[in-house]
């Protein structure tokens, strides 16, 4: 069966000398794999080698069974090729494509998904971009997208309120699903200290989705991505491998 979709490209292996397997995200149908024939040729139909990011408009055939589909045309409308002049920004948008790769189950359609990275992608290429906090959103929204965020605002165990002037210590652990007050900490010995930054980084992230002008300094950005790269971690059985260079990197 043939589909048209928009879609960005998350990861490509080599399969011959000329064609790609081509790992897609695609609006209406999810992650797709597909082979793109003769991809590496100038004159394919694909209009040389798929890159990642590439954003554009897919024509593919499903295959049989599990196998993998055929890449008919791709049309890029969208290259980000100004991601490529800086490491920084590139680094980020591969980070992104990683964590929709590795949470995302094949032909599992989320547009919300979808729509967040193609404007998350275009947000971080834009010069006055802060990274982090680009990066913080993203990842916020796409692990309560998915299910996975867990209870941020308030003790996981006891639903008491936690805020970013609290004096008494708070833990996260992803094992209990969200924030730990003090009292609740010994049965999840896995738990880890909350920086102050990172509670009010939280808070400034969900005032945004609220709709309430705030903002999102770089330091209380990387506190809440170290928080949330953790938890992703713990959710998914293993470690992003972009992880040591957006995330360890700035430490």
């Amino acid at each position: 069966m043939r589909h048209r979709d928009a879609a960005i490209c998350l990861r490509t292996v080599d399969y011959s000398e000329t064609s790609q397997v081509v790992t897609f995200f695609t609006r209406e149908r999810g992650v797709v794999r597909a082979i793109a024939k003769g991809s590496k040729r100038t004159r394919s139909k694909t209009g040389g080698t798929l890159d990642l990011t590439a954003e554009g408009e897919l024509v593919y055939t499903t295959g049989r069974g599990e196998g993998l589909g055929t890449v008919v045309e791709f049309s890029e409308t969208a290259s980000h090729a100004a991601l490529r002049r800086s490491a920084e920004r590139l680094n980020v948008a591969l980070y992104m494509l990683e964590m929709v790769s590795m949470t995302l189950a094949e032909e599992d359609p989320h547009p919300e998904v979808f729509e967040l990275l193609r404007n998350s992608l275009r947000r971080i290429g834009e010069p006055d971009a802060p990274t982090q906090a680009v990066l913080a959103y993203f990842q916020w929204r796409l692990l309560s997208r998915i299910g996975l965020l867990g209870e941020l605002g308030a003790c996981s165990a006891f639903g008491e309120p936690l805020s970013e002037t609290c004096s008494r210590e708070v833990y996260f652990s992803s094992r209990a699903g969200g924030m730990l007050c003090s009292s609740c900490g010994d049965e999840y010995p896995e738990k880890r200290p909350v920086e102050p930054k990172a509670i009010a980084g939280l808070a400034a992230l969900a005032a945004a989705r609220a709709g309430r002008r705030t903002r999102l300094s770089e330091a209380d950005a990387l506190t809440v991505n170290r928080l949330l790269a953790y938890h992703l971690t713990e959710q998914i059985g293993r470690r992003p491998r972009m992880m040591r260079y957006v995330i360890d990197g700035n430490s």
